[in-house]
């Protein structure tokens, strides 16, 4: 089974910049497209961003659009979200999950999941 674990969260300001990363264990990711999911306090998990596995198609949810990016380094089994610009409505706890091709902002195309990690944007 694909282990996935998130890094990265954490306290920032509006305006500021956080990278997470979803690291895999157990099965090597190249063979997983990933997702990234977030759950703001009190409200669905929706979904941010995703990555086919070679990395060469990404989608992004349009509350995201040209200020998060998504990518992936499948030698480090790595996946990263590279988020600018953060504003309030962006705190949420994040969460990486992992499942086949195609790429798609859908919970439910997705098998494994990390545990999440909060991202706080606030003054």
């Amino acid at each position: 089974q694909l282990q996935l674990v998130e890094s990265g969260g954490g306290l920032v300001q509006p305006g500021g910049s956080l990278r997470l990363s979803c690291v895999g264990s157990g099965f090597p990711l190249h063979y997983y497209a990933v997702g990234w999911f977030r759950q703001p306090p009190g409200k669905e998990r929706e979904g941010v961003s995703c990555i086919s596995s070679s990395g060469g198609s990404t989608n992004y949810a349009d509350s995201v659009k040209g200020r998060f990016t998504i990518s992936r380094d499948n030698a480090k089994n790595t996946v990263y979200l590279q988020m600018n610009s953060l504003k309030p409505e962006d705190t949420a706890v994040y969460y990486c999950a992992g499942g086949p091709d195609p790429e798609r902002l859908w919970a439910n195309a997705y098998e494994d999941w990390g545990q999440g990690t909060q991202v706080t944007v606030s003054s």
